[in-house]
């Protein structure tokens, strides 16, 4: 638009700028945010719906935390009246529906995921699940067929044929056949063999959440997707599986795995039952009433009565790689601005105190875009505790390190602004902590010099 006028010397603009979809709360809270960003035509978005409900803002203790939080609201809004398919929950990456799919799945409420597929869908995702099936059950033919040649081995369609025409003579599997196989074709299937020999060796002893790391790794799996051009989304994704069963084990009690138990009947077989649960026929068939679950891209265009806008969080939105990238800021910021006016009537927006990353727990700050919105728009709804509050309730706290400070706990720094601690180590002068600091990244700094206050 920049270019038209200036390519054309245009002397009058006609803003459109009256909006028909949302209340002016949500109209105030979109031109605010938008307003941060630099080198626009302008244009301030105005109703005559009037101001309607306050943007309610849910912080969250951890990304279960703020999914059971998202699920349980639905269930209410759906009791009140509101028809499923005018819910949205919206998210900046794919992997991010993982956990809003299972709680939906427990709860048995039925959604459909827009413009993509559910988590056990996605390519990737059968593909790490293929490779584990193998670990537990070398007989599995399907796994066996579907990833035999994925990564690309040189193991082509005949050589298939040939497998199994050999496995159907001898009545066997399809791995058992291998070694029966002659020439180039035989030689590199065997060698596929082979590897799923070593799987099964290297990851016995390993817990779950490391076997399916290693899987992922030594399959070839992770430096494929890197390769590839949408590599991003579904290394995410398979990030997100690793979470997946990290998250598993602690909901069935079983946070040990050990030797042989993890191939015969453990926690690898009881996994591998859950997953195939979930992938089941359970999404919402076509014209029934269903929650509707996207990332904000897929959202463009579209309007609902309630929207969740969930993860909230610096280096998820706005995405870690703006920093890197020239406006990437300014973009996330308009995504951002997409989300928010997809709402007609009431919007959620919510973020984690913690969210798991590989398995491992990542200690996140609020979304910088959070503070860019008018305090006088928002209504904080927290219910439950803070993730301190909740260690507290426990009976746990994570040790403190000089001054008082402790893991997971907010604090200000003179150059850096406002962090979480995510790690300690050293005492008394010796004490260093490794702070997030969000967009300025982490930092290993000595609490005698560092002079860190609590936020």
């Amino acid at each position: 638009m920049r270019d038209l006028q200036r390519e054309f010397e245009l002397a009058n603009v006609i803003r459109l700028e009256q909006n028909y979809r949302s209340h002016g709360n949500i109209l105030d809270a979109a031109n605010a945010l938008i307003k941060q960003n630099r080198g626009r035509l302008g244009k301030n978005l105005w109703t005559e719906a009037g101001a309607g409900e306050p943007i309610r803002v849910f912080e969250a203790y951890s990304d279960v935390d703020e999914s059971r939080f998202i699920v349980d609201e639905v269930a209410e809004l759906v009791r009140e009246g509101v028809p499923r398919h005018q819910i949205a929950l919206l998210y900046r990456s794919n992997a991010q529906s993982r956990v809003l799919e299972h709680h939906l799945f427990t709860v048995g409420v039925p959604y459909r995921v827009h413009g993509g597929l559910r988590f056990f869908d996605r390519q990737e995702i059968k593909h790490a699940l293929a490779y584990l099936r193998l670990i537990a059950n070398p007989d599995d033919d399907t796994a066996f067929a579907r990833v035999v040649n994925f990564p690309t081995r040189g193991i082509g369609t005949r050589s298939i044929e040939a497998l199994q025409e050999a496995a159907h003579a001898a009545n066997s599997s399809l791995y058992n056949a291998a070694a029966s196989l002659a020439g180039k074709a035989g030689t590199s299937v065997a060698r596929f063999a082979r590897l799923i020999e070593a799987l099964r060796a290297d990851t016995q002893a390993l817990l779950l959440p490391e076997m399916i790391d290693h899987v992922i790794e030594a399959s070839g799996l992770r430096q494929h997707y890197l390769a590839d051009r949408e590599g991003q989304d579904r290394l995410e994704n398979l990030d997100e599986l690793i979470n997946a069963t990290a998250a598993f084990l602690h909901e069935e009690g079983d946070p040990i795995d050990d030797g042989e138990a993890t191939l015969d009947g453990g926690p690898l077989a009881s996994f591998l039952a859950h997953a195939s649960l979930e992938a089941g026929e359970h999404q919402a068939g076509e014209g029934e009433e269903a929650v509707q679950l996207m990332t904000v891209h897929a959202a463009k265009g579209l309007e609902f009565d309630v929207v969740f806008i969930t993860g909230l969080e610096q280096g998820l939105f706005p995405h870690e790689n703006a920093a890197q990238e020239r406006d990437g800021l300014e973009e996330e910021r308009r995504l951002l601005y997409v989300a928010v006016t997809r709402a007609r009537h009431r919007l959620y927006l919510s973020h984690a105190q913690t969210r798991l990353l590989h398995g491992q727990t990542r200690y996140c700050l609020p979304s910088g875009f959070l503070d860019e919105l008018p305090a006088t728009l928002l209504r904080k709804i927290n219910r439950g505790a803070t993730a301190a509050r909740q260690a507290a309730s426990t009976g746990w706290q994570p040790p403190a390190v000089a001054g008082g400070l402790r893991i997971g706990q907010n604090v200000r720094h003179a150059k850096f602004g406002l962090g979480v601690i995510v790690s300690t180590e050293g005492s008394g002068p010796e004490a260093r902590v490794q702070v997030n600091f969000g967009t300025s990244g982490m930092k290993w700094l000595a609490l005698e010099y560092a002079r860190l206050t609590p936020a």
